[in-house]
């Protein structure tokens, strides 16, 4: 038995794998180095560089294309604007004058409204450019004009409202009728000031005073409701 183990290679498991070269060390591992070089010439048909002809212009206009898309997102804001940035079409952010960014479309858009225009609403009567009579009428509105006084007189108010956009944002965003709600706001303020007020004080010394408690009392209005509006003067006729 012990000379029929020497005749198998002198081990009780026989010969080791290998063929018959007496090696014994098996069949050869894959070559590592030939496998990187496979993968870098797939990589180079995609890729610029000397294996694919063709792919460096191809990917130069890529990078060209992806900077020209970046650079969209720049925008100015001038002097009398403020920018608005929408993300998928929802409110964001406002901007200040200058240059500014956003992400690129479709991602973000920017507007630009005028906010230093000044914006008048008359209440109680119409000018002639309103109204449709020459540019000397006034048409009278009594609905709007005439209030009770605080000593139960009724009197006839005329008034103007001067105002711009605060922010832009909540103006355009918050509110749905800009020149409506400023009118309902300044109305709502000036029948409250003057049921507070004497017919006498009203036609005489009291006229300042109830155009700025009108005024407070009708930005207090337009606060609540976020309505990015901030008035500049009210002014009776």
């Amino acid at each position: 038995m012990v000379d029929d183990f020497k005749g198998r290679g002198g081990s009780p498991w026989g010969s080791p794998p290998g063929g018959g070269n007496g090696s014994g060390r098996g069949p050869a591992p894959p070559n590592i180095e030939e496998i990187i070089r496979n993968i870098q010439k797939t990589i180079n048909r995609f890729m610029p560089g000397k294996g694919a002809k063709g792919g460096k212009p191809l990917f130069l206009g890529l990078i060209i294309l992806l900077i020209i898309w970046a650079a969209s997102g720049l925008y100015r804001v001038l002097p009398d604007e403020q920018g608005v940035v929408l993300r998928f079409g929802k409110f964001v952010n406002t901007t200040q004058p200058g240059l500014n960014y956003h992400f690129p479309y479709p991602v973000e858009t920017a507007l630009t409204p005028k906010v230093t225009k000044v914006n008048r609403m008359d209440i109680g009567f119409r000018s002639g450019s309103d109204s449709g009579f020459s540019s000397a009428g006034i048409a009278d509105v009594p609905e709007e004009s005439l209030m009770l006084t605080g000593d139960e007189n009724i009197v006839n108010i005329d008034f103007s409202v001067f105002w711009v956009i605060k922010d832009a944002g909540h103006f355009l965003f918050k509110i749905q009728d800009p020149a409506t709600t400023v009118k309902a706001a300044a109305e709502t303020a000036m029948r409250e000031v003057i049921a507070k007020s004497k017919l006498q004080s009203i036609l005489t010394e009291g006229r300042s005073k109830i155009e700025n408690e009108t005024q407070d009392i009708a930005q207090g209005l337009l606060d609540e409701y976020e309505s990015g509006i901030q008035i500049t003067q009210v002014q009776t006729q």
